[in-house]
């Protein structure tokens, strides 16, 4: 109520300064923050970015526009891919293995997943009819799951109407329907979804053995 997410603390900075610095190891410099909750304790915790040796510009939504529709407000067309990313991630990916798997594939997009097991905690039944074939003890499911994080190539920004509600499956669908190919980047460094009261506990926990040691 108080703290929009972004400026929820991990350690002892908060998300979106953590993911700052990652992005900043791997030299990018140029980074857009889309606004909306809260917006001025953003702008003022981060300014200019020159306190951590980038530049920062910041993107105003007047109205939530979706993981991609802020992409329609920027001033200009990148000359080179893009980096999207949730604000409220921690994830130790190797940016620079991303660019380059987003570059062998001749890609127009590329979404970032994460493996995610799913056990059942019951047993399982399979049926023929009336029938009871065999049953399963507590199977587990595995998923690719969506971690938050796309390369985008120039000419796909060209698919987002401005000031438009757009989200990011929903522009990954269109170039799909356009025959656009969409390469997928599984992560096996650390990630998490600090989406709950939960995950921000387990991120305090476990932060200090994946962010501390650089």
């Amino acid at each position: 109520d108080n703290c929009p997410k972004p400026l929820l603390e991990v350690g002892e900075s908060p998300l979106l300064e953590i993911i700052i610095k990652e992005l900043q190891k791997y030299g990018l410099r140029k980074i857009f923050i889309a606004l909306h909750y809260k917006k001025e304790m953003i702008r003022e915790h981060f300014g200019d970015g020159s306190k951590w040796n980038v530049q920062i510009e910041y993107i105003q939504e007047k109205e939530k526009l979706g993981t991609a529709g802020a992409l329609g407000l920027l001033p200009e067309k990148p000359s080179s891919p893009l980096l999207v990313m949730n604000s409220d991630l921690l994830t130790k990916v190797n940016f620079s293995l991303l660019f380059e798997y987003h570059r062998k594939h001749e890609a127009m997009a590329t979404m970032c997943v994460r493996e995610y097991m799913m056990q059942v905690p019951f047993g399982v039944a399979k049926l023929d009819k009336h029938k009871l074939v065999s049953i399963e003890e507590k199977p587990s499911q595995q998923f690719f799951v969506n971690a938050g994080i796309y390369l985008l190539e120039p000419s796909t920004l060209d698919l987002i109407a401005p000031n438009k509600k757009l989200d990011m499956n929903e522009l990954l669908d269109q170039l799909l329907k356009r025959k656009q190919p969409v390469s997928v980047f599984p992560i096996r460094e650390y990630w998490l979804d600090v989406g709950r009261e939960s995950d921000l506990k387990k991120a305090n926990r476990e932060y200090p053995e994946y962010f501390t040691q650089d």
